[in-house]
């Protein structure tokens, strides 16, 4: 057998099967840790999690030891495939996580019960928020700890082991206890694959004792994921694609806008076809830069309303169809709801939904298939873009400084513009930066990860680690 995990820039594929190296048996120092046990020819729960990580395409994962995930560590470490790297604290680990799903497809981070389970969980709500799967696995107390009046160290004081699962529960897809070997295998499964299918964070809580532990379900070939794709309902495909040509084709200076749920639905490749064979001009929300070429030929800018890129909202608002692909009309990227195109005009395709002006809208429709599918049934109209370039006038340079002279955010960023190419990628910080970074123009290549929905401090620092791990190129 062999893995077969696929991946792209529209994110991770199947996974189907895993045919694992042999494991290396692990050193006589592991007997100073309690309740270790993988002297057996089944492996432990630790390792089968770990194999289930590489299956999906994790080769690193982001942790912080604590005393309650050690032993679990030691059995993650045994898979060959899988790394540890060790972060400063759990907030770190978990944006490293982040920052990783953005690259990879998928993330993982490992912290302690409570006390890092409470710091991880910021960033785990910031990829939430950005519909990134970060399977956040914690290290829990001993399973007959539960139910019980002990009350144990790095929480709050309280018995009650609840509180953290009950904080994960508000932003995570899926939340499961591990407190039964029994059971392992299959909540374990579940939780993966929930996270890849949904793209959101999940939690998963191992208890101490029964990380080091063998059972026979735990194969070193175990069955493959079985995570069924989704599909298009066809009838209301074909006639949501039909309303949407009648309604496009009639447009005198149609626009194209591209927003941050693409990533998502995996539609960026079905949104440039839509965008090549339709000839219309082209914009991105400032959320979603980086998910369109802007070295395409009819690309005109960030739409962000007052403080659009030059010239573009002239465009946009002044077309009479506009067709929006994934956006997110929240305060920030609408600039305090204040975006000036009209509704009854516009096509909003959300990841599996779309809805044509004030009429009807169709569900059960993927993203992509609709974006592919229309591009066929649309006339060629490049009005909008020929508008544009009839009133565009490209920006000046800023004035050179002398030596000595106090850096301005003008010069700092014309020499960063110099140094991007198709080996870099930007991530943008919370705060000026965002503003800054949108007048950078992306050569082909260049990758653009911020996090405008959650807009954490602090985030690109534990990011740029996570992303550079999983692109060191």
């Amino acid at each position: 057998m062999e893995v077969s995990v696929a991946h792209s820039n529209d994110g991770p594929s199947v996974v189907t099967t895993r045919n694992p190296d042999e494991h290396p048996s692990m050193s006589s120092s592991d007997a100073c840790y309690p309740y270790m046990c993988i002297k057996s020819s089944n492996s432990s729960l630790g390792l089968h999690l770990a194999g289930r990580l590489v299956e999906v395409g994790v080769t690193d994962v982001f942790t912080v030891p604590g005393d309650v995930n050690l032993v679990l560590s030691d059995h993650l470490l045994s898979e060959g495939s899988l790394k540890l790297v060790g972060c400063c604290n759990e907030l770190n680990a978990g944006d490293a996580a982040d920052g990783y799903a953005r690259a990879r497809g998928v993330g993982a981070c490992v912290v302690t019960f409570t006390v890092g389970g409470l710091s991880v969980i910021n960033a785990i709500a910031g990829a939430y928020s950005e519909n990134l799967p970060v399977i956040c696995i914690v290290g829990g107390p001993i399973s007959n700890h539960y139910g019980t009046n002990r009350i144990l160290h790095h929480t709050i004081g309280l018995p009650d082991f609840s509180q953290e699962l009950r904080c994960f529960q508000q932003v995570t897809c899926c939340q499961e206890m591990i407190q039964d070997l029994d059971t392992a295998h299959e909540l374990i499964d579940k939780a993966i694959s929930t996270a890849v299918r949904e793209s959101k964070p999940v939690y998963v809580s191992v208890s101490c004792n029964l990380a080091g532990l063998p059972h026979p379900t735990f194969s070193r070939e175990p069955v493959p994921y079985a995570i069924s794709p989704r599909f298009s309902n066809s009838k209301s495909l074909e006639a949501a694609v039909d309303m949407a040509a009648d309604f496009l084709n009639i447009a005198v200076k149609p626009v194209l806008v591209a927003g941050p749920k693409l990533r998502v639905a995996k539609a960026e490749k079905s949104f440039r076809v839509l965008a090549n064979a339709s000839g219309y001009a082209v914009s991105v929300m400032p959320s979603a830069k980086g998910l369109f070429p802007e070295m395409h030929s009819h690309f005109i800018g960030t739409y962000w309303g007052a403080i659009s890129s030059p010239f573009c909202a002239e465009i946009v608002e002044s077309a009479d169809k506009y067709l929006f692909a994934g956006p997110v009309f929240n305060d920030y990227s609408s600039v305090g709801y204040s975006l000036l195109f009209r509704k009854e005009n516009a096509i909003i395709v959300e990841p599996e939904r779309v809805s044509i002006g004030n009429g009807p809208a169709f569900g059960c429709v993927l993203m992509k298939d609709f974006l592919r599918n229309l591009s066929k049934k649309l006339r060629r109209n490049t009005t909008a873009f020929d508008n544009f370039k009839r009133i565009y006038v490209p920006s000046g340079m800023p004035e050179k400084g002398d030596s000595g002279d106090p850096l301005r955010v003008n010069i700092l960023f014309s020499n960063i513009q110099k140094m991007l190419s198709a080996n870099t990628t930007i991530i943008s910080e919370t705060g000026d930066s965002w503003f800054n970074c949108q007048k950078l123009r992306l050569p082909e290549g260049c990758g653009y990860e911020f996090q405008m929905q959650y807009g954490s401090i602090g985030w690109s620092v534990g990011a740029v680690l996570g992303y550079a791990e999983a692109e060191p190129e």
